[in-house]
């Protein structure tokens, strides 16, 4: 928990219990509000004010180019945080809107904006509820953004689909599904097995009054990948990053430690069928 979340949350611990879909978007806007701050200080320079970067192991656009030709395309990003990725598009060429959960995180984007001169739509939403016209962009992406957060993952896939054109392609980043089985430490004591992979049981950390202040939910790679497919997405490619040998960086969970060892990141790359 970064100092900030702390202030203004207060002790949060981590509590089994079930997370519906507004009970995971009330916890995740009060989270990533109060540590948009921490975060930023922590990870801004890795991220950068307008470069694109996919996950922990260092994987940038401008060199595995998954969206491919973004010139003149309309792109939304899906969790933008500050929007980092959504100006580096933007740079290239894209027509891009970004939205997020957090205000906190969008006052970041704003910042940013007026920092690079990169200026994007910004949009406060939730992934389930998305607040565009069925297929108004080309190329929907994200990194690292929303996913991992939403209680009904199956329908987030489904208003994707809504909002791309036909023939659309989606991109998306986020922790490797086996990782659920470890704890989130980037030293031995992250190699030791302490849950099942099949435990599909939200990570919930509730606040000193027993409300939900933080949710995460898990998905096997199977899961995933159903739920693409009853969205109408076919899947081109599954990519699971090896960490670079000369990167030594550390971001939470991921090390070089961990890195050589197992993945840490899946990428879906996919197109609306």
């Amino acid at each position: 928990m970064s100092e900030s979340v702390g202030r203004q949350l207060g002790p949060t611990r981590p509590r089994r219990r079930a997370a519906d879909q507004p009970v995971s978007r009330s916890a995740n806007r009060r989270w990533w509000d109060a540590d948009a701050d921490d975060y930023h200080a922590e990870h801004g320079a890795f991220l950068g004010d307008a470069d694109f970067v996919w996950c922990p192991e260092n994987v940038r656009e401008s060199e595995a180019h998954l969206l491919g030709d973004v010139t003149g395309r309309r792109v939304l990003e899906i969790g933008c945080g500050s929007a980092p990725c959504a100006r580096y598009l933007r740079r290239e060429g894209a027509e891009v809107v970004a939205f997020d959960l957090s205000a906190g995180m969008l006052r970041h984007a704003t910042d940013a904006s007026g920092r690079t001169g990169i200026t994007v739509p910004l949009v406060q939403a939730d992934l389930c509820e998305l607040p565009f016209r069925d297929g108004s962009f080309d190329i929907a992406f994200s990194a690292f953004g929303a996913i991992p957060f939403v209680a009904d993952s199956a329908g987030a896939m489904r208003e994707v689909a809504r909002i791309l054109k036909p023939d659309g392609r989606f991109a998306f980043s986020a922790t490797h599904p086996m990782r659920w089985m470890f704890p989130d430490d980037p030293g031995p004591r992250g190699l030791t097995v302490i849950q099942s992979y099949f435990d599909r049981s939200p990570y919930v950390e509730v606040d000193a009054d027993d409300v939900p202040a933080y949710v995460e939910h898990h998905r096997t790679l199977g899961d995933r990948i159903r739920e693409l497919v009853a969205a109408g997405f076919v899947l081109q490619d599954l990519i699971e990053p090896e960490w670079p040998e000369d990167f030594d960086g550390v971001w939470g969970q991921w090390s070089p430690e961990r890195g050589e060892l197992f993945p840490g990141t899946t990428i879906y790359v996919c197109r609306l069928g």
